[in-house]
């Protein structure tokens, strides 16, 4: 990835934060799409006081028109797309709002098509690259509490598959990332909100649900979304790649 471009999403924290940190310390030119404009500008601030090429872009990838606008202003080429912005919610069908349902879905899935359909021409223009999109262990096991959640997640998987057929012969690989449980702010603040008093209890019980017996890092997602990303994973596209701590295969 060294003097090449990537577009992150959700670049902000987590994951995405992850992202930008490995891409940019690599000699990646990294733009990163959040909608914190404070945190997303101290971010790319910390990156460039480093000595990196980073950009911030403030805005929603639940809005096309916008999405359109912040991708059209990258300069020059774009390498690689990481559809990493995402939103969750704990429950079952019969107690998801439909306000629920829309929000999870507008930034999950439809945020997910208005970049890679943004991203698309340049992508095309410069001969191909790389899409890489963030789906979840949910999208292929049932996991209790995670409707909507989880119905996003398996659109991941099936917009993954369909864009790596379709553009396969313009060099354009899409593959997708499987993440077990992660140890994000959003899980602490999960665990702050629903179950005060008893975070580290909760917290050694969702982590013991890996059969590694623990979370990841989101480092250690990030260094996977690196390979995919990178020359070195040039031979990998259709594919969707568990980083689960044993979650899938081994569990009883």
């Amino acid at each position: 990835m060294n003097n090449k471009t990537v577009l992150i999403t959700g670049g902000a924290s987590g994951i995405g934060l992850a992202m930008v940190q490995l891409f940019a310390s690599k000699k990646t030119k990294v733009y990163f799409i959040d909608l914190n404009p404070e945190v997303g500008e101290k971010v790319a601030q910390t990156e460039r006081d480093k000595g990196f090429d980073v950009t911030f872009l403030c805005g929603s990838v639940a809005d096309f028109a916008e999405t359109e606008a912040l991708v059209n202003s990258i300069e020059g080429k774009l390498d690689t797309l990481i559809n990493n912005a995402g939103v969750s919610h704990i429950g079952k069908v019969e107690n998801t709002s439909l306000e629920d349902f829309d929000r999870v879905f507008q930034v999950n899935v439809k945020g997910m098509f208005n970049c890679t359909k943004a991203a698309l021409p340049k992508l095309k223009e410069q001969g191909g690259g790389s899409i890489l999109n963030m789906a979840s262990v949910a999208a292929t096991i049932g996991i209790p509490d995670r409707f909507a959640y989880s119905m996003t997640k398996g659109a991941a998987l099936s917009m993954t598959l369909s864009i790596a057929r379709d553009y396969v012969a313009e060099g354009i690989r899409c593959n997708c990332l499987s993440p077990g449980r992660v140890h994000t702010p959003f899980v602490d603040g999960f665990l702050a909100k629903n179950y005060p008093g008893q975070e580290k209890e909760m917290f050694d019980k969702l982590a013991a649900t890996q059969p590694i017996g623990r979370m990841a890092s989101p480092s250690e997602i990030a260094e996977l979304a690196y390979f995919v990303s990178s020359d070195a994973g040039s031979f990998i596209t259709g594919t969707n790649i568990p980083i689960d701590g044993g979650f899938l295969g081994l569990k009883m």
